[in-house]
């Protein structure tokens, strides 16, 4: 079941990243970059629904397992992911499994959004959270 909920999640990766315009993606030997969120006590609780609820959507769940939730947002500025998980390991397994990707994503403890670069912004001051790039292991655009 775990495999299926993490392939199941990390199948949606793609559609998400192709969002960004391929500008974020960064060559495989890149360290991730990483930037917190302001002195805004707020943190979001892991759960789902709170998340979406807190960015302005009610979730769609796409996947109920017991390592992670995940529940899609549509609104008319952009679709977006929210995961949530029962443990941090869960959460740095996920992370793992989606730096092949590469990608920015706000992260939080338990939880993860992945949304256009430029929403991240917007949720990290509802949220928290911090803003990271996770480095892909695919070949990079070229400029030509």
């Amino acid at each position: 079941m775990r495999g299926a909920a993490v392939a199941g999640s990390l199948a949606l990766l793609p559609l998400v990243s192709a969002c960004s315009g391929g500008k974020e993606n960064v060559a495989a030997d890149s360290k991730p970059s990483i930037s917190s969120a302001p002195a805004a006590g707020v943190v979001a609780p892991a759960k789902v629904e709170v998340i979406a609820g807190l960015t302005g959507c009610k979730a769609k769940i796409r996947v109920e397992a017991e390592e992670l939730r995940q529940g899609l947002c549509h609104t008319e500025k952009a679709d977006y992911l929210i995961t949530t998980f029962p443990e941090e390991k869960y959460k740095q397994t996920w992370l793992d499994e989606a730096s092949v990707y590469g990608g920015k994503y706000l992260v939080g403890s338990r939880w993860v959004v992945a949304a256009k670069p430029q929403m991240l912004e917007q949720f990290r001051t509802k949220l928290g959270g911090t803003i990271k790039q996770l480095r892909g292991m695919g070949p990079t655009p070229s400029g030509s």
